[in-house]
């Protein structure tokens, strides 16, 4: 008995999809970190092809995806070229995580933290605006979870994590919610983001936390928006140097 034609397609296909995934993860990494700067010209199907030890069709493929994620533009008669950064987009889990796997300035994990801080800081003032005696306390028992445990512990940690998210969430502003989100988490895997231990580190958090919480709960809208704002940069710059926090 003859095999229908497309029998041995699904597997093909899954083959060719993690090929052409091996070949964006290399080709977003070089182009990231400006080993193909802005503006080149990506080489023809041909070489590409024989560089990476793939079928033309997965160069194509893959050429596709990277588009997709504004890194090239693919002209008529010109060829492909790299796109500037400012039309990556940097919320693309792959671009995100290359960003920040190989910010070793720690230049992207600055620029992470200033657009979350003032997203966050947005969110900290709708709740202050806007809440009920159910959301506060929500944020109220994250709080005391991180107070109960040491500052090391798994459950501290994930307590200030939830501090964060349930603010976001509150804030009933979806899309702010889904990009704060979104940068806050991936950050958290990097070990650079939570850089150099510094003297009362743990004490300073949950003194800026109690800082916005109060805000929130007296409806002032401008001190909560200020306290969330300046706990993010704050508490990411004394990580960043391993400095000590400024003495009230």
């Amino acid at each position: 008995m003859t095999a229908p034609p497309d029998a041995f397609a699904t597997p093909l296909r899954r083959r060719a999809d993690r090929l052409s995934v091996a070949v964006v993860l290399e080709l977003v990494e070089l182009i990231v970190t400006g080993q193909i700067p802005e503006g080149d010209l990506l080489p023809p199907e041909g070489p590409l092809s024989e560089h990476f030890g793939v079928s033309r069709t997965v160069i194509r493929e893959s050429v596709k995806r990277l588009e997709e994620k504004g890194l090239l533009i693919v002209t008529q008669g010109r060829g492909t070229q790299v796109a500037r950064s400012g039309s990556w987009n940097m919320l693309d889990p792959v671009v995100l995580s290359t960003l920040i796997d190989n910010d070793e300035s720690l230049g992207v994990l600055d620029e992470l933290t200033v657009v979350r801080a003032n997203l966050e800081s947005a969110m900290a003032g709708a709740v202050a605006a806007e809440h009920t005696d159910e959301g506060l306390t929500r944020i109220a028992h994250a709080l005391e979870v991180m107070r109960e445990h040491r500052q090391e512990s798994d459950a501290s940690r994930q307590a200030d994590v939830v501090f964060h998210l349930t603010i976001m969430e509150l804030s009933g502003n979806r899309l702010a919610e889904n990009i704060a989100k979104r940068l806050y988490l991936r950050a958290l895997e990097s070990n650079r983001f939570h850089g150099m231990g510094y003297e009362n580190a743990f004490e300073s958090t949950l003194d800026d936390h109690e800082r916005v919480l109060d805000a929130m709960t007296r409806g002032d809208v401008v001190t909560a928006e200020n306290a969330m704002r300046e706990h993010i940069l704050g508490s990411w710059q004394r990580r960043r140097l391993g400095s000590p926090p400024p003495k009230a």
